[in-house]
């Protein structure tokens, strides 16, 4: 037996029973101070802090005299031979004291028999996160402390100074997350087996880091669905150039969801950069529709021109003027003549062509000619108008989900 236990009477004494047995509930007061956080995992839902978690209280039989009063400092060693509380976390993991050079523990006797006991710990404790928002979210997780077997009968657990009991080193910092505000709480926890027990939290809030997601999720989503408008600009008889922009931006769209749903937890519920990801997967979609929609207009169009084309009586490439109604202008008599002639835009020659079909009908006394009083179609118009539809639905849907998430 050492010097030190010898002046502390450890085997004058029962140390497997609380400080005053029988009489009425130890008071253990704790505070921590923590040095580090280190991991936030949204997919296991958890997170590991390395603290010091430090004890006070009183224990008679540990008292010993002093003329100094000045108080006697151990390592673990002695925590083994005396009473410690039996602190535990409560919804965690893994945890572990730290051990390098030497255990990382500490017991501090004063000669009134007051107790600190400090050790550095790291653990791994479950944070119940709600992602609905992510990756615009804020999170709480909370440390829990508890005695594993004494009840608030037999030990009285709290915080020695409320909310100044906890501190947290000005360097903690983390790449993906704001470390808003650490606080203190307490409560009671029942077990039906067992009774009540109290329990300490360490509870902080994280804001997530947006930047990060702007530049890996919302640019290039955005970016794509602005290239799938591109194809509104090329002409509708470039199927090689319509056909690869559109698919390719589909592809791509459906990576970026991809790659983003593999660093996620499979959670049963729409987070808000789902519903950002598939609205404009939707718009990309909506684009290759609406060439698809062109393009099927344009062959029935060119189905019935040819129709229309082997009704018309041979001009020679010359329209006659006694072929053609009065109601024409001078504009449409010239645009007649050079029908035939090779034309950049098919519209103006498309609509002559059922002008001069339906005349021709009036001419030669067809019936029936109302079939064909519809048929122009103007294909070009349903491009036009998704040039202005497309980005401002995008642009209005931007702005109520960016003025409901943020």
């Amino acid at each position: 037996m050492t010097k030190s236990e010898q002046l502390l009477r450890i085997d004058d004494h029962d140390f497997t029973m609380r400080p005053g047995f029988g009489g009425p509930a130890v008071s253990v007061g704790v505070d921590v101070q923590v040095e580090s956080l280190d991991t936030i995992s949204e997919v296991d839902m958890d997170f590991t802090m390395t603290l010091y978690l430090r004890h006070y209280w009183k224990d008679e039989r540990l008292s010993f005299r002093s003329n100094t009063n000045q108080s006697m400092t151990f390592d673990g060693r002695l925590v083994k031979k005396i009473w410690v509380p039996d602190m535990f976390f409560v919804h965690s993991k893994r945890s572990f004291t730290h051990d390098t050079t030497t255990d990382n523990v500490m017991l501090r006797v004063y000669p009134d028999g007051k107790v600190l006991y400090s050790l550095r710990v790291t653990v791994t404790a479950m944070c119940s996160m709600d992602l609905s928002r992510f990756p615009l979210d804020t999170q709480t997780c909370s440390l829990e402390i508890e005695s594993y077997a004494y009840t608030d009968d037999d030990l009285m657990l709290y915080w020695k100074e409320g909310n100044r009991s906890l501190n947290t080193d000005e360097r903690i910092s983390l790449s993906q997350f704001l470390i808003q505000e650490f606080h203190t709480t307490t409560k009671l926890a029942f077990y039906s087996s067992t009774g009540w027990y109290n329990r300490l939290y360490i509870n902080f809030t994280l804001r997530r880091h947006i930047f990060f997601f702007l530049l890996q999720t919302y640019f290039p989503a955005t970016l794509m669905v602005m290239l799938s408008w591109v194809s509104f600009w090329i002409d509708r008889r470039s199927v090689p150039a319509r056909v690869p922009l559109g698919i390719t931006t589909v592809l791509t769209m459906s990576t970026i969801i991809t790659g983003v749903n593999a660093s996620m937890p499979r959670v049963s519920y729409i987070k808000a950069v789902d519903i950002y990801l598939w609205v404009s997967f939707v718009f990309v979609f909506l684009s290759v529709i609406e060439y698809a929609a062109v393009n099927y207009l344009s062959t029935l169009q060119e189905r019935k021109e040819r129709k229309l084309r082997e009704r018309l009586p041979c001009t020679c490439g010359v329209v006659h003027p006694d072929v053609v109604s009065t109601s024409y202008s001078e504009m449409d008599f010239d645009a007649m003549q050079n029908y035939g002639m090779p034309e950049e835009n098919g519209v103006k020659r498309e609509r002559i062509l059922v002008q001069l079909a339906m005349e021709s009908d009036q001419i030669t006394g067809h019936v029936g000619s109302s079939a064909y009083n519809n048929v122009w179609i103007d294909t070009h118009a349903i491009d036009k108008y998704s040039r202005v539809a497309f980005p401002g639905a995008y642009i209005l849907f931007n702005i109520i989900y960016w003025s409901i998430y943020c």
